[in-house]
């Protein structure tokens, strides 16, 4: 396959990347200088001296070159050890840190704009700390140490990876970078994994959007001939990745069901976690299942606790959307109500600035008669009090309205709010009402073992822990106690969180509320008033120019 230009620059001019630019390139660091510390003196020096030289470059270095400005910032060279002290250059698009010492990527969090990094001919062993770039587009990390691709996940937009002159072995690090579907030149001679007979093959099969590897082009017909070569693997691969996805859309949908149960303030009670919560760490009550008739006991209490459950599952979703739509229905009289009394507002607005505004300004100016000038500029400023007073009318009937409607939604909330606990309370009563039930009904069974094997009438073979608990009547019923008041603490802790979630969140959407309408009833008084205060001090103008003439 004949060589083709560096897929990186235009024209194939040197990109000063790599050896598709530079054959036989070397680390050239100087060995006798101290590692250097990216300070701000480095910085500011850096930036003035790649500014603009001309007569607006001295300008802007007398007065001072803003980091947050700087789009580009080239630090090669600089004996570097650690990347630090960048926070300040926010808007930074390219930067380049290649031929140093660097051991670790790190402090580039702020850097979210950044497009262009080159950090070949380092000491970089792992790839991290790139998360926040999720611009980024072209990544250098030629010549380091790196032996596993990661940690890229985050750079959905990369098109340009060079990772040529490191220590990646591994063929699997080809399939991860099936994930990144903008990748069109990928650089990895120099590497273990390309001295691999099938390395070309490979790469073309697995990465078929790929359009140059190791800067060469890669044909077409070549790219066809891999896929043949590998398709079973290929095959296999794909199957792996839906399922795979599969996973991870299944997962998701887990995830939106879940938040929408724990709106609703249910989650996990659509099933028997509760319940089995109640003997994960209930070891008597786990022991006494193994007694004769204790199996069958446990089974229909389960079933009807779970019913239970699934009850107050139900009845929860069902409250979430009755409240969801009371918070619907406030918001859409809110928001009428302040669209109406804004077309009011505007109305008066234009009618001010078309008739009045307008006209009597003018016409005080040309008026030759002091007098009459006197009267006018009166009769405007009135005219702009009348202004104030329409528009703070409306606006204070607005809040009038608002209040009422607010009061309203609030005491709806509330009796929802109310009628849920309440409800909840109930069935979460009757499920201690069945724990009571079945604690009574397994002590029964309790005693009655404890009786027979006193008289040795017990045919069941049971475990040594478990007759440990029959040495005495005081024993047994102290183990049934235990298991009893376990269960019991279970069920009052699930309902003690859920009453205080939801209280809590109704207090805050309430509070919220009344706090959104202060806010907003401030933010309308004081734009009334910059309003009036501007006419006015255009008013107080004129006149004073009017006692100067």
């Amino acid at each position: 396959m004949p060589a083709s230009p560096c897929p990186q620059t235009k024209g194939g001019a040197d990109c000063g990347r790599g050896p598709c630019c530079f054959p036989g390139r070397m680390n050239r660091l100087c060995n006798s200088l101290e590692p250097r510390v990216m300070d701000d003196d480095m910085l500011k020096l850096a930036v003035q001296e790649q500014g603009p030289q001309d007569e607006a470059g001295q300008l802007a270095k007398q007065e001072g070159i803003l980091f947050k400005d700087v789009l580009s910032l080239q630090l090669d060279f600089q004996n570097i050890l650690r990347i630090d002290n960048l926070w300040q250059f926010e808007n930074l698009r390219k930067l380049q840190l290649d031929n140093n010492i660097i051991e670790r990527i790190e402090g580039l969090e702020s850097l979210t704009h950044l497009v262009w990094l080159d950090l070949s001919f380092n000491n970089i062993e792992a790839i991290e700390g790139l998360d926040a770039l999720v611009n980024l587009e072209d990544l250098s990390l030629f010549n380091n140490r790196i032996s596993k691709i990661d940690s890229l996940d985050a750079l959905a937009k990369l098109q340009v990876l060079s990772l040529g002159n490191n220590q990646i072995s591994n063929a699997m690090n080809i399939i991860y970078l099936r994930r990144f579907k903008d990748l069109r030149a990928l650089s990895l001679s120099g590497n273990p994994i390309a001295e691999a007979e099938d390395y070309e093959m490979s790469v073309w099969a697995y990465l078929p959007d790929l359009v140059y590897l190791d800067s060469r082009r890669i044909d077409d017909h070549m790219k066809e001939l891999a896929a043949l070569q590998q398709q079973y693997s290929l095959d296999e691969l794909k199957h792996r990745e839906k399922q795979l996805q599969a996973q991870l859309e299944s997962a998701q949908d887990l995830r939106k069901e879940l938040e929408e149960h724990r709106a609703a303030f249910v989650e996990h009670l659509n099933g028997s976690f509760l319940f089995d919560s109640m003997y994960a760490e209930d070891v008597e009550g786990s022991k006494l299942a193994c007694l004769p008739s204790v199996a069958e006991l446990l089974e229909a209490y389960k079933d009807k606790f779970v019913i239970i459950c699934l009850n107050i599952f139900e009845y929860g979703l069902k409250q979430r959307e009755k409240r969801r739509k009371v918070e619907l229905d406030n918001a859409l009289c809110v928001c009428d109500a302040e669209a109406e009394k804004k077309e009011q507002g505007k109305h008066k607005h234009s009618v001010f600035e078309e008739e009045k505004h307008l006209v009597s300004l003018s016409a005080i100016q040309d008026e030759a008669d002091i007098t009459s000038t006197e009267m006018k500029i009166v009769e405007y400023g009135e005219d702009i009090t009348e202004l104030y007073n329409a528009l703070m009318t409306l606006e204070m009937q607005l809040v009038e309205q608002l209040e009422e409607t607010i009061n309203t939604f609030e005491r709806n909330i509330i009796d929802l709010v109310g009628l849920f606990i309440e409800n909840v309370q109930s069935l979460m009563a009757q499920c201690r009402d069945l724990e009571t039930h079945h604690h009574e009904k397994l002590l029964e069974i309790c005693i009655n073992t404890l009786e027979k094997m006193l008289k040795g009438e017990l045919d069941a073979d049971l475990p040594d822990d478990v007759r440990a608990l029959f040495v005495d009547k005081d024993t047994i019923v102290n183990a049934v106690g235990t298991s009893h008041d376990i269960h019991l603490l279970k069920i009052d802790n699930r309902e003690d969180e859920l009453l205080t979630r939801v209280n809590s969140w109704c207090a805050q959407l309430v509070d919220k509320i009344h706090k959104d309408e202060i806010s907003r009833n401030r933010q309308r008084v004081r734009e009334i008033n910059q309003y009036i205060d501007h006419m006015q001090s255009e008013l107080d103008n004129l006149e004073y120019t009017d006692v100067i003439d």
